[in-house]
């Protein structure tokens, strides 16, 4: 009786602990995204670097909304169908083309 628990436990445990890194490479994608949205290179540019650094079959979206750049980063966790769980990592930089252009 206490084998498939454990069992269980361990599955869930590699299951979750996977979920988390596969959380952190979104995180770090959006991250990279909007940096390189922010020194003003194309968009393409920046949803490839994007995507390098996102989990494999991840979605990127790369919006300007007024003086920043907001990235996103959506793929599903790792496991048997992402077991229905959608990671979802957010970013945003200030547009370069916007830094220092007013008198202090």
């Amino acid at each position: 009786m206490v084998l498939p628990v454990l069992a269980l436990f361990t599955v869930t445990l590699l299951w979750a602990l996977a979920a988390a890194a596969a959380q952190i490479r979104c995180v770090d994608a959006a991250r990279a995204g909007a940096r390189a949205a922010a020194r003003s290179e194309p968009v393409a540019s920046a949803e490839a670097a994007a995507r390098a650094a996102a989990p494999g079959g991840a979605r990127v979206s790369v919006v300007r909304e007024g003086e920043l750049w907001r990235v996103t980063v959506e793929a599903a966790a790792p496991g048997p169908r992402g077991m229905g769980v959608t990671l979802r990592a957010d970013a945003a930089a200030l547009a370069e083309d916007t830094v220092g252009g007013g008198t202090p």
